[in-house]
């Protein structure tokens, strides 16, 4: 393994294919982030996931803790929320965190592939639902991709749940 890169090595550093290094690398943004999941696994494989990407992350294994942990700091840019938790197994827990936190984007997750679960996920305006199981790197990408693609509020559009 080389030596840890210093400050000013960036800019001594070519790229890879050889192009053009004059633009800087995109840098992830460092998000504040809720999961919430009733499977310990799931929770803890996207806490450390998510952590490790840099993001500061809170976690619920319920609805009740969701719903008190928004009501103390609304400021969460990503809630990774599962459909079912032992306390909610519909969208009411999507629209309360909606109601409380409306710019706050929103990845939904579910074992429960109707299409009807989706599409009411996407009308309350969650950015996707994936469908499990699933990779994780691939919800810690999402998250910085719903981020980035801001709140789609009253979204309709037409995306089955394995584009997300």
């Amino acid at each position: 393994m080389g030596k840890p890169l210093q400050t000013g090595d960036l800019a001594t550093l070519a790229p890879a294919d050889g192009g053009d290094n004059s633009q800087p690398p995109e840098i992830s943004p460092k998000l504040h982030v809720l999961v919430v999941d009733d499977e310990l696994l799931i929770r803890w494989s996207l806490v450390e996931t998510l952590e490790q990407a840099g993001h500061r992350v809170a976690e619920a294994a319920d609805a009740a803790s969701a719903v008190r942990a928004v009501a103390v700091d609304s400021r969460f840019d990503v809630v990774v929320l599962d459909f079912r938790l032992p306390d909610s197994n519909d969208l009411n827990l999507l629209r309360t965190i909606k109601d409380a936190s409306p710019t706050t984007a929103v990845v939904m997750m579910t074992a429960f592939g109707a299409p009807d679960i989706a599409a009411g996920a996407r009308r309350l305006g969650a950015y996707c639902v994936v469908p499990k199981p699933f990779e994780v790197d691939h919800i810690g990408a999402l998250v910085v991709e719903a981020y980035r693609g801001g709140v789609p509020a009253g979204n309709t559009h037409e995306r089955s749940q394995g584009d997300c």
